[in-house]
């Protein structure tokens, strides 16, 4: 079954944080706090129809209290096309580097990223060789595949979480044998900001748009995207990003 999305774990306002720390003294007022914290991801992750098992409160507890300490994943800035007053795409260089991966292929994309994410989220938290929190990066990557058809997007997908540099030469083992710590070469991606939910149909459309800017080009890859995600569900017109990947030359 589907657990709770990528989306859904960046932090929740001041409110939640202070209940996450509160639960984390193990008073009665913070037993009832982690409860209702509970309560509330579990509300979010039914209205993307998917269920948050009960032995998650202590990561989602843990990730809210220390969701406003994220690292950005490194890159170079290599070209900017502007629209008005901003960007309508930035082209960029990201270094080689170790990630956290883990592939799925469920029916539904949200399902995919949201069974990955809960694996990387537990990894985040403990469950690795060092048995500690290892601090949140962003973006997320979720690397998709159209069909043959090129009208849907192909069940498996991939999420991807960067390690932290502290821990890129020497990464933390997961406990979970299905995810995996893999080397990733250098990426040059083509970037477009987009905003509200991901879903496959609005995935679909920003790709769609996407081609309609840019225009015809054989430098980038047309059977294969990425998806990076960058906040939590509380924001409502939370940032998104698709990229275009520049063929290797």
């Amino acid at each position: 079954m589907a657990r709770i999305t990528l989306e859904e774990l960046g932090g929740l306002g001041e409110e939640e944080d202070e209940e996450a720390a509160a639960e984390e003294e193990g008073d009665e007022e913070g037993e009832g706090a982690r409860a209702q914290l509970f309560a509330h991801w579990e509300a979010v992750a039914s209205a993307h129809r998917v269920s948050l098992p009960r032995d998650m409160a202590g990561p989602i507890a843990q990730m809210t209290r220390r969701g406003r300490l994220r690292e950005p994943v490194p890159y170079a800035a290599l070209a900017r096309q502007d629209e008005g007053e901003e960007a309508a795409y930035e082209e960029r260089q990201y270094p080689a580097g170790k990630w956290a991966c883990v592939t799925k292929g469920e029916p539904m994309y949200e399902q995919s990223i949201s069974m990955s994410f809960m694996k990387l989220m537990r990894y985040i938290c403990k469950e690795n060789s060092i048995g500690c929190y290892l601090g949140m990066t962003v973006p997320v990557l979720n690397e998709i595949h159209l069909t043959k058809e090129g009208t849907k997007l192909a069940h498996e997908v991939l999420t991807a979480f960067y390690l932290p540099a502290v821990f890129q030469q020497d990464p933390p083992i997961p406990t979970d044998p299905e995810i995996h710590i893999t080397e990733r070469a250098p990426l040059r991606v083509i970037t477009r900001v987009f905003y509200g939910m991901t879903t496959e149909e609005t995935i679909l459309r920003e790709i769609s748009l996407f081609w309609e800017l840019l225009g015809s080009t054989d430098t980038v890859l047309r059977e294969t995207y990425i998806v990076a995600t960058y906040e939590n569900p509380s924001i409502p017109q939370r940032r998104n990003e698709i990229w275009f990947i520049r063929r290797v030359e």
